[in-house]
């Protein structure tokens, strides 16, 4: 399928940014978690709800404006969403208890769904087979920025602004990414593709596509994969700052350099996926995990030394960039025709699944150990579902 617009990389950006405010309403208050814990006089482990809070809403959200794209189209739930992003945003800056940000924070991650579920559709009406794979690379080279520049941004904001001044600084983000989808971005679902019948029934669509045995088991895959990457995102504040010493700058850019390998094995799977199909490279990719995330468990048992937990980091998260890339794309080809209801199903898989696996790193109380067998936990989870569930497909 040709593209229904011209200018691949500039559609790509918009939408990468679009995607990427799941991520970033995540991450760019990651270095302030420990001074919100203090100024709200809330334990570590009910700080880190405010994750799971935000987790849930986007995982939620991808439920409402899934199907109601696949309804009323792609730009009109989009624009909505943005706005009460905005709106929740400025609700989590004002909050006044912990109870009031954890009902901010979900309705946040609730409006911030459009952009990640809406994209990934957008995409798919856009084009197929590895175009679709190139494009989602696309996507995820520039939504690979956000856990690169989040982190850091809010180590720097921090400087001078604090935990409530990040949140004002989302709701400005949001402002100015409603304006740029307003200018940049076409409806790619003409009124001849779209759902008919009331909105029940595009919701009704959302059974259809769970039951269908291949496509949920790449979502699976892909879910449980990035449940193990939610939880370290949600403990390895606590981890690198409190047991390891590290500064919330220093943080900052060990969290950036992840986001780099990210970045780069996506990018890879990408050239790959012409050569070997995107099954190959996707069985490549849980080999690359299953090593990696047994290295860290394995270092986390030891109570080995910083570096090697690094790099053992590094590459756990790293793999992901390869099964995000190449799972995406082959769950979406077996769903053209409701594009907008599997986006949502891979969406509330991945985020149900990552607000589960956060407070786990917390039982007990977080440490390196918890965080580690967490992650290692969930790979596992997802190797098993692409063993049981994933099929080939003849082209892939």
């Amino acid at each position: 399928m040709t593209p229904a617009h011209p200018g691949r990389l500039g559609y790509a950006i918009t939408l990468g940014l679009l995607a990427a405010l799941g991520p970033l309403c995540i991450d760019l208050y990651l270095p302030a978690l420990p001074e919100l814990a203090r100024d709200l006089n809330t334990p570590t482990a009910t700080a880190q709800l405010s994750l799971t809070a935000g987790l849930l809403g986007l995982g939620a959200g991808q439920l409402i404006f899934g199907p109601m794209s696949d309804k009323y189209g792609r730009i009109r739930p989009l624009l909505l969403s943005l706005v009460l992003l905005c709106i929740a945003s400025v609700g989590c800056a004002l909050a006044q208890d912990i109870h009031q940000l954890l009902l901010a924070r979900l309705f946040e991650g609730l409006s911030a769904a459009g952009g990640a579920v809406l994209s990934r559709a957008i995409a798919r009406d856009m084009y197929s087979g590895h175009e679709l794979t190139r494009f989602f690379a696309l996507l995820m080279l520039v939504n690979g920025l956000a856990p690169i520049a989040a982190p850091v941004m809010g180590g720097a904001l921090m400087a001078f602004l604090d935990w409530r001044g990040l949140f004002m600084v989302l709701a400005l983000i949001a402002l100015l990414l409603l304006l740029l989808a307003r200018i940049k971005l076409k409806e790619t679902l003409p009124m001849e593709r779209r759902s008919q019948g009331s909105l029940f029934s595009a919701w009704a669509a959302l059974g259809q596509v769970v039951t269908h045995r291949p496509f949920m088991g790449f979502c699976l895959t892909q879910g449980f994969m990035m449940s193990g990457m939610f939880a370290y995102i949600g403990a390895s504040p606590f981890v690198l700052q409190e047991l390891y010493g590290m500064s919330p700058q220093a943080f900052s850019l060990c969290f950036a350099a992840n986001g780099v390998g990210l970045v780069i094995a996506s990018q890879t799977s990408a050239r790959l996926c012409p050569l070997w199909g995107e099954y190959r490279v996707l069985k490549g990719g849980l080999t690359l995990a299953f090593i990696a995330s047994a290295t860290l468990l394995l270092a986390g048992l030891s109570g080995a030394a910083l570096p090697l937990v690094l790099v053992a980091l590094f590459f756990s998260v790293a793999s992901n960039g390869v099964i995000a890339t190449t799972a995406s794309s082959l769950a979406m080809q077996s769903q053209g025709h409701r594009a907008g209801s599997a986006s949502a199903v891979i969406g509330v898989t991945m985020f149900t699944l990552g607000a589960i696996s956060v407070p786990v790193t917390g039982i007990g109380g977080t440490s390196v150990l918890t965080m580690t067998m967490t992650i290692f936990g969930c790979y596992m989870l997802a190797i098993i579902m692409f063993t049981l569930l994933a099929k080939k497909p003849k082209t892939a």
